[in-house]
């Protein structure tokens, strides 16, 4: 392999990192409510994936009841991730936001350890730690700015665990998929439960502005189709030890389109919080994908 084609999965992870990290950006840019934003992007990236489905189903579709319940279920979890951390963009700050629902490997892992009866090693618990008190300071640092501020926080981490919902339900299904068939399934469902959410909620559906209406569709082609593409090229050619480290990324590229997109700056405690969140999160995530290669 020529080292053009060896860059190209990391390309792809960089690629991934930065259209991931602009949701927040479009989520505070649209004139909507943070559950709507989420509903146009899911929606709107299974229309435009829609096409590519049905060329991969004409050769093959296998869709019994029996292997559609875990994306199904997915999808609904993606749903009340979504419309919650969209929320809670609006709470507290798009930084933190993003670091504290990428928490989610934490949940992950737990999950795993109590449902799947996976072992979990001693660096895990360590990096666990770590990671909950640098949440502990992003979240107690707010409390003590703005109540409002810690509310947006533990809404970001409750988003978080319907996150880590996701993964662990994709961790069993999508052996049973094509790429393609899974993320356009847990669209349809993710799309169907971000309706409900959002009719419950009486948030409208229509009667928004045309350029709220191009963020609807920015960023269901960059932060949706984009990102979760590059994820997957990336994962077809680098193990998950590489990549989902890589990931936390991600919140890092937020606080800083944040800075001069949204002016938001970082306070003192914030970054050593978020900093000793990242560490923790590197930590669990390294312990977890060794472990995972050893069982």
């Amino acid at each position: 392999m020529t080292s053009s084609k060896k860059a190209l999965p990391y390309i792809a992870l960089l690629i991934a990192i930065l259209s991931m990290g602009t949701s927040a950006i479009f989520v505070r840019w649209a004139d909507a409510p943070g559950p709507i934003t989420a509903f146009y992007r899911v929606f709107l990236a299974t229309v435009i994936l829609t096409p590519f489905f049905l060329q991969r189903c004409l050769k093959e579709c296998n869709l019994s009841k029996r292997i559609l319940i875990m994306p199904l279920l997915g999808g609904l979890f993606t749903a009340f991730d979504l419309a919650l951390w969209n929320t809670s963009l609006f709470y507290t700050t798009a930084g933190n936001a993003t670091l504290l629902v990428n928490t989610n490997p934490l949940w992950v892992a737990l999950g795993a350890w109590l449902i799947f009866r996976e072992k979990l090693s001693k660096d895990f618990w360590i990096g666990l730690a770590i990671a909950l008190l640098g949440a502990a300071l992003i979240v107690g640092g707010d409390f003590l700015v703005h109540t409002r501020l810690g509310i947006g926080d533990l809404i970001a981490i409750s988003a978080g665990l319907f996150y880590a919902g996701y993964f662990l339900v994709t961790q069993r299904g999508r052996a049973d998929f094509h790429p393609i068939t899974y993320i356009w399934i847990i669209g349809l469902s993710a799309s169907i439960g971000l309706a409900l959410i959002n009719l419950v909620l009486g948030n409208p559906f229509i009667g928004y502005t045309s350029q709220t209406w191009s963020i609807f569709w920015t960023t269901a082609l960059v932060s949706q189709v984009i990102g979760y593409v590059a994820v997957s090229y990336a994962l077809g050619h680098l193990p998950a030890s590489v990549v989902a480290p890589t990931m936390i990324g991600q919140p890092i590229m937020t606080t800083l389109f944040a800075i001069p997109l949204l002016g938001e700056i970082p306070l003192p405690m914030q970054i050593i919080g978020g900093l000793t969140a990242l560490v923790g999160i590197f930590l669990v995530n390294r312990a977890y994908q060794k472990g995972k290669e050893g069982a």
